[in-house]
């Protein structure tokens, strides 16, 4: 294993930064966090981590500084801003872990290249609980000497998977993966209305569809430990699943793809959304679709956990 570098940067230490964060300082690599949100510094501080007033001031003390950011927007304000990392004075590689497309990827990895900063995409997939396991799909472009450097500490993170020289590359793989997931919940939410409103058994339909070929990533996790339970707790928001799968279709649609089936996908995460649903769970896209066929979808943890009254 290479050697741990004397010091790294994390900025963005939310629901999914927080985690890779943690992971990274319990496995011995030091880090500089920076977070808008105070109360999200407190647990790593406890871990070991050091704080920092900005992502430049990460930026002057980090040779490696790895971001995990919400936007396209925040994204640019924290590498190309005024108190960005661009100005930094010891930054050589920014490892951008976010989901921002790769119109944003190319255009920061250009800036920076000019100052001698490279860019490593790498978005990662798999959730909170993935974060908290270790067990994200990392998906990595970039120069393969940037890569190597900071291999070890994406091997804390997740399972690497390198797809491509340039920045970008990394963005659309992820891209087209949140599609596929997101337009796969989609469906699968409207299948198991569908079957509570026949008065068909959630848990059998899970059963059924998970030994057959309609499974998939909904059916074998998301659906029957978040919606058959009606806790909503996969730990994703409404809003950023929206905005993954409104990035994919702008960029799939750019290349001249019509992306028929993934447009109608994107209707009910803009229905959910616009209904106020940003801020909730994506697992609860189906009490969208219960009232219209007048059931709700529930297992039975659901049933027992109603009649328990808790």
């Amino acid at each position: 294993m290479a050697a741990k570098p004397a010091s790294m940067g994390f900025i963005g230490v939310g629901v999914m930064g927080g985690r890779m964060a943690r992971r990274l300082l319990e496995a011995g690599f030091p880090l500089l966090i920076y977070d808008v949100n105070p109360a999200a510094l407190k647990p790593l501080v406890k871990l070991g981590a050091k704080v920092a007033r900005s992502p430049r001031e990460v930026a002057d003390k980090a040779a490696v500084v790895f971001a995990s950011v919400p936007t396209p927007p925040v994204l640019r304000e924290v590498a190309l801003g005024a108190t960005g990392v661009i100005h930094g004075k010891a930054i050589k590689i920014l490892v951008d872990l976010s989901t921002t497309g790769s119109a944003v990827e190319k255009e920061i990895a250009k800036v920076l290249a000019a100052c001698h900063i490279d860019v490593v995409d790498s978005p990662v997939s798999g959730g909170a609980s993935g974060a908290d396991k270790g067990t994200l799909a990392v998906m990595v472009a970039g120069k393969a000497a940037s890569i190597a450097a900071v291999r070890d500490a994406l091997n804390v993170i997740g399972k690497v998977f390198v797809v491509g020289k340039q920045p970008g590359q990394a963005q659309l793989m992820k891209l087209l993966n949140n599609l596929l997931s997101t337009s796969a919940l989609a469906m699968s939410l409207e299948v198991f209305v569908a079957g509570a409103k026949a008065g068909l058994d959630a848990d059998t339909m899970v059963a059924v569809i998970n030994a057959g070929s309609g499974r998939n990533s909904a059916t074998e996790e998301k659906i029957p430990k978040s919606v058959l339970t009606r806790n909503f707790d996969f730990g994703f928001p409404i809003s950023g699943a929206r905005k993954d799968i409104s990035l994919a279709i702008e960029e799939c649609q750019a290349m001249g793809l019509p992306m028929i089936v993934g447009s109608a996908a994107k209707q009910l995460w803009d229905f959910a959304y616009n209904q106020g649903g940003g801020k909730r769970d994506m697992t609860t896209l189906v009490t969208y679709l219960e009232p219209w066929a007048g059931v709700e979808v529930r297992g039975k943890a659901a049933r027992k956990k109603s009649k328990s009254g808790k």
